[in-house]
């Protein structure tokens, strides 16, 4: 689709139902060439074997890219006992092997509590966090194990969806930071049994769950016979759960300027807030000091 046939400029984020086999990049490199922008990127990378909900962001959209990706995420996955993989995943090399066939689904109840609220998760090595300016896949390739510190994830949520030995089906509702890969290694370990995530499928992130989700090829034709206006979420759609603040026309130029603005009223304000012309136009992200009821510009989107 040519620039001539659409809209000169696009923002907003579409959200891809990733297919299995495609990394996050190759994801956003697809809807590049789609859209036909240049400002294009994802928040929340997905594993190449995972599926489901990767929200794109496109044009002005970018800007909020980092609120979306401290937003909580939401996902189905389906472990596998008896067999434990390097990557804690069906994508790894087998290092060892179990009988699971005394495991119930009662046993496996009794250790799940130690796996919601706050833990401390080891992530795997088959990941993307850097030691020392190295990624630790990088390290993992060439067979080299790094002792690799625990921390700190939230799971707000962990049900018990299906058990048909020798596997069980989860979902799990957690923060940003947390691997269901590692999630199901623990599990394993807590029952001796050995286990593997054997699939996953992203269900939300943030406010954007799989029912908004379409792939690749819908995408784009979507875009062909319905329009941008009619397939993508604004770009402060990501922002819904902070406060909005609305400036007069006097306030909106000096946002427009980079100018702090001083409120009113600035009580139960959230420390990040949308900012809105009285015209109902989208004009950026503020940070909120209370103490002064004093708005500071943090992103000033321009219009075009």
């Amino acid at each position: 689709m040519t620039r001539q046939n659409r809209q000169s400029t696009q923002h907003g984020y579409v959200v891809i139902d990733k297919p299995a086999g495609w990394t996050s990049h190759d994801v956003v490199a697809r809807v590049r060439r789609i859209v036909d922008e240049k400002r294009v990127g994802h928040a929340g990378t997905l594993d190449p074997a995972a599926t489901g909900v990767l929200p794109v962001a496109v044009g002005q959209a970018t800007r909020t890219v980092e609120y979306l990706a401290d937003s909580s995420k939401s996902y189905r996955a389906w472990i596998q006992f008896g067999v434990t993989t390097d990557s804690a995943d069906g994508d790894g090399a087998i290092v060892a092997t179990s009988d699971p066939s005394e495991l119930s689904l009662a046993m496996i109840d009794q250790v799940l509590p130690r796996f919601r609220g706050h833990i401390a998760q080891r992530p795997p090595m088959h990941s993307a966090i850097k030691v020392g300016g190295k990624r630790l896949y990088e390290f993992a390739r060439q067979g080299v194990e790094i002792d690799v510190a625990d921390r700190e994830v939230t799971i707000y949520d962990l049900q018990v969806v299906e058990w048909l030995a020798p596997e069980l089906c989860i979902d799990v509702d957690c923060a940003k930071g947390t691997y269901i890969r590692a999630l199901a290694r623990d599990i394993g370990d807590a029952v001796e049994t050995g286990a593997h995530l054997a699939r996953l499928v992203r269900t939300r992130t943030g406010p954007f769950t799989l029912a908004d989700a379409m792939s690749l090829e819908d995408l784009e034709r979507a875009l062909e016979h319905r329009g941008w206006e009619q397939i993508a979420f604004p770009p402060d759609k990501v922002l819904e759960d902070r406060s909005a603040v609305v400036l007069g026309s006097s306030q909106s130029i000096d946002w427009g300027h980079g100018k702090s603005i001083v409120l009113e009223v600035a009580e139960g304000i959230t420390a990040i807030v949308r900012t809105y012309d009285a015209h109902g136009r989208w004009l950026g992200v503020g940070s909120m000091d209370v103490s002064t009821s004093t708005l500071r510009p943090v992103k000033v989107i321009a219009a075009e």
